[in-house]
């Protein structure tokens, strides 16, 4: 009975990470399709988080002017096998409201932790190529993590907003290049990775749990069927 229950069990997990990997799927040609629709504007830019969602890789087109005092570099962000900072600084915009912008990544530097490597600000109004996308991941913080100051683990909106007064829309945006203008002009790579979903990490644990079922279907017929009947077949006294 409890090997029975250990295959229907992983064959159960399998199954249902299959289904994840559907749903993983499903989004990101939802996602996909996003990208594909007209640029968003300030006016149709999402002020609530339930219009932020339904925004998820947008694409969007703004007007506005940089506040650098509010600059935060994300520490441990690699690229392309590099340790560095993600840059993240709030956009206002001309309704008064203003919107974060992850706008590149810079390398750290080897020996000084806690040097901030140079990045050019416009001081008058940009023109901003963006993609709407969740807030940073998290990473694991050892200690206390830093609130203050340049350099952070992590931030989330309402950090953001509290720290700076600004009335953060419900977002994060991602700054592309745009085309036809050079790249790198600002000290920043903007060379981003597609999003990854996990689809197949899910695959490889259906895969793994496929497997433990098929084993444990495999040692259930062997010790309790074809094994016994070896036996008594090579028993002399039967």
């Amino acid at each position: 009975m409890a090997a029975l229950l250990m295959i229907a069990l992983t064959a159960r997990l399998g199954f249902w990470q299959l289904d994840r990997a559907a749903q993983k799927q499903a989004l990101q040609a939802q996602q996909a399709q996003r990208g594909q629709l007209p640029a968003l504007d300030a006016a149709t830019l999402a002020r609530t988080p339930e219009q932020s969602v339904a925004q998820l890789q947008r694409t969007v087109r703004l007007q506005g002017r940089w506040a650098p005092e509010a600059t935060v570099f994300l520490d441990n962000r690699p690229m392309a096998g590099q340790v560095g900072f993600h840059v993240l600084t709030p956009l206002r915009l001309d309704d008064g409201s203003a919107v974060l912008v992850q706008r590149g990544w810079v390398p750290r530097h080897r020996l000084q932790r806690d040097l901030l490597p140079p990045v050019h600000t416009p001081d008058g109004p940009v023109s901003l190529l963006a993609r709407v996308i969740a807030e940073p991941s998290r990473l694991r913080e050892l200690g206390e993590p830093a609130l203050t100051g340049p350099i952070r683990q992590n931030l989330d909106l309402a950090t953001a907003a509290r720290e700076t007064g600004l009335t953060l829309r419900p977002l994060v945006l991602l700054q592309l290049d745009a085309p036809g203008q050079p790249s790198g002009t600002d000290g920043l790579r903007r060379d981003w990775p597609a999003p990854d979903f996990g689809i197949e990490r899910h695959h490889g644990y259906a895969l793994q749990w496929f497997a433990l079922s098929a084993l444990g279907s495999g040692l259930l017929l062997w010790f309790g069927w074809l094994r016994p009947r070896l036996s008594s077949r090579n028993d002399p006294e039967t």
